[in-house]
């Protein structure tokens, strides 16, 4: 069984090729792969922001194409767009919900959309869509000092944590556009990297941190956990 994750930037595609995908293939799948959303042949108009319906055609081939594969996705609520010709399901609705509601919204309309669109036998385990509150740089937050040993800077593993503190979730670090994770830890350290340190940190935290600290994170990867085992 194969599984692919469509993914909105480098960063996202280095954390499932280095971190999720070992996991996942010791659970039972035969390969796991991230594909950057967008235009398959220019890989600078790929990534956030791309429309539903380009990212669903995508999903809907793979789906098609092979019977027993799984497909996911790995899409940050706020860079989601909203415009009517490229507005993904259950985005504009989401915008009125608690907090706690917003992202498993979404995540229910686009399974359900998937769901319309293919055949009448169509094993809805198959797709199992992931939305992340924030961007990635929410999940370096797991373990405040843990990144700091990555980057060997023990200063800032405090500095991050008091942030933590403020929201008690890594799931919930922002607050507008201007306090994004990653604008927070460049406050911080002004050299940061998002795809070299960032790729590099996430392998020192570990997947049973985020784990343990993101719900949301948790119940995709239990949902991956269980479809390769069906």
């Amino acid at each position: 069984m194969r599984l692919l994750v469509h993914v909105e930037g480098q960063t996202e595609e280095t954390f499932v090729n280095s971190v999720l995908c070992p996991h996942l293939v010791s659970q039972g799948y035969s390969s796991v792969a991230a594909r950057l959303m967008g235009n398959a042949h220019y890989r600078n108009q790929r990534g956030g922001g791309v429309s539903w319906q380009s990212v669903q055609k995508a999903i809907l081939r793979h789906l098609k194409e092979d019977r027993q594969a799984v497909a996911t996705t790995m899409v940050g609520y706020y860079g989601m767009p909203q415009s009517r010709s490229r507005q993904w399901p259950g985005r504009i609705a989401a915008n009125s919900l608690p907090f706690e509601q917003k992202a498993t919204t979404i995540q229910n309309t686009l399974a359900r959309d998937i769901r319309e669109h293919m055949e009448t036998d169509f094993d809805q385990s198959r797709f199992i869509p992931y939305v992340s509150m924030h961007e990635f740089e929410a999940l370096l937050f797991c373990d405040c000092q843990g990144f700091a040993d990555s980057i060997e800077d023990p200063k800032i593993g405090s500095a991050m944590q008091e942030m933590l503190d403020q929201f008690g979730n890594p799931e919930k670090i922002n607050d507008s556009q201007k306090n994004a994770p990653s604008k927070r830890i460049l406050d911080l350290l002004p050299t940061y990297d998002k795809v070299a340190m960032g790729a590099t940190a996430i392998q020192e935290i570990g997947l049973e941190n985020i784990r343990g600290k993101c719900q949301n994170f948790a119940c995709w990867l239990s949902r991956l956990e269980a479809a390769a085992k069906r």
